[in-house]
């Protein structure tokens, strides 16, 4: 278990961050789209299919990786047209900042784009510095009772959010980790690439497996003092475990790369019978439990589970908060649906007090009724948007 001890961050000041501005061009279902969005609350409505995800997925991109909806960037881009945009207008520090994203076709491959009032920007990672994001859509429902590959990319996104490097960190594992495996198909490859190639594996998983445990440890800890047995989403408890993970948290970073580059290199032969590298930060897990039962979160029912769930991500926005000095910005596709009408009241009052922005959305309009009257409430159908009293 987590240690409940973790000295947590002085919360900072807060400063608004917000999207006034998003525009669409050429993604997914709309040729082009224009919201003004200028609130801490953004409620989109329509029935299904009209496009209420693909706004969520495009703001989504403003952070490392291929969105919410994990897809590729070419299947972004509507059908017809050959490239996509999204442009966001920030107001972030007391100024405005335009952001924008999206795949323009080069010369044998698209690429993405990056830009950050008008210059270039090197990745993704740039636009940490004007938001952070946090999300939770329906395709999390089975996270307790998924495999752990889920648990380990939805852990993965909790660190991105509080360090946008770790991205680049994972996807360098995933590189250095191939070529070890290819170079333990090849039977006659030198002793010497592997040495080399398993010191790298080793240097930047333990680098991994460090970010993991420290930022589950504070979510743990901040979950644990800030817990309200009152509260309709009830705590979690958190842990990761993992052959590695124990390593590494057991041992100074030096000792634990050295004894891992050891592992790798007695386990050659069991790994190449395999196919695959065995032990490392691919064999971890995110074990959640649901506090106030102590049950593991995958025997709660299917509505208690949804309910921890975000109470996790709430816990999650808050840790951003602390850890960024930035109230993120939080998306939630079709959660208010599956949620009894005090949860519902529960969970506004909740979002309100993060203090970020937050974009939801909802099939039926009626859903956002309790809304403060200062939330944008926006109806979604024709490829356009019609504002909602």
């Amino acid at each position: 278990m987590m240690d409940d001890t973790a000295a947590e961050p002085v919360e900072p000041a807060r400063a608004v961050r917000r999207i006034a501005r998003l525009g669409l061009q050429d993604f997914r279902s709309y040729a082009a789209l224009t919201l003004d969005t200028d609130s801490d609350i953004v409620a989109l409505s329509g029935e299904n299919g009209v496009g209420k995800t693909n706004i969520l997925e495009a703001i989504s991109l403003f952070t490392p990786g291929r969105g919410l909806r994990r897809a590729d960037l070419a299947d972004m881009v509507r059908h017809g047209a050959d490239r996509f945009s999204v442009f966001a207008q920030m107001l972030a520090d007391g100024g405005e900042h335009a952001l924008g994203t999206g795949l323009n076709p080069g010369e044998g491959r698209a690429s993405r784009v990056c830009r950050i009032d008008g210059a270039n920007a090197a990745s993704p990672a740039a636009f940490a510095e004007y938001l952070r994001l946090v999300w939770l859509t329906p395709d999390l429902d089975g996270l307790f009772r998924g495999p752990a590959g889920d648990r380990r990319r939805f852990l993965d996104r909790l660190v991105l959010a509080v360090d946008s490097e770790h991205g680049s960190r994972v996807n360098a594992l995933e590189r250095a980790t191939r070529s070890r495996n290819r170079l333990l198909e090849d039977h006659g490859s030198d002793a010497r690439w592997l040495d080399a190639i398993e010191r790298e594996v080793a240097e930047i998983a333990i680098a991994v497996v460090t970010a993991r445990n420290e930022t589950a440890a504070r979510l743990h800890s901040l979950i644990s003092e800030r817990r309200n047995d009152a509260s309709p989403f009830p705590f979690a408890t958190l842990e990761i475990s993992g052959e590695l993970d124990t390593l590494a948290t057991s041992l100074p970073a030096v000792d634990a790369e050295d004894s891992y580059r050891r592992a790798l290199r007695d386990n050659r032969g069991r790994d190449r019978a395999a196919g695959r590298t065995l032990m490392g930060p691919q064999a971890s897990d995110l074990l959640v439990r649901h506090g106030p039962k102590d049950i593991p979160a995958g025997l709660a029912s299917t509505g208690e589970q949804k309910a921890l769930l975000i109470g996790l991500v709430l816990a999650h926005a808050r840790l951003v908060f602390v850890m960024t000095g930035i109230a993120p910005i939080v998306l939630l596709d079709e959660v208010a649906a599956h949620l009894d009408p005090r949860r519902r009241a529960a969970l506004y009052a909740e979002l309100v007090a993060l203090g970020g922005q937050v974009w939801m959305t909802g099939a039926d309009a009626a859903l956002f009724a309790d809304l403060p009257a200062r939330a944008i409430h926006l109806r979604i159908e024709n490829g356009g948007a019609q504002a909602l009293p």
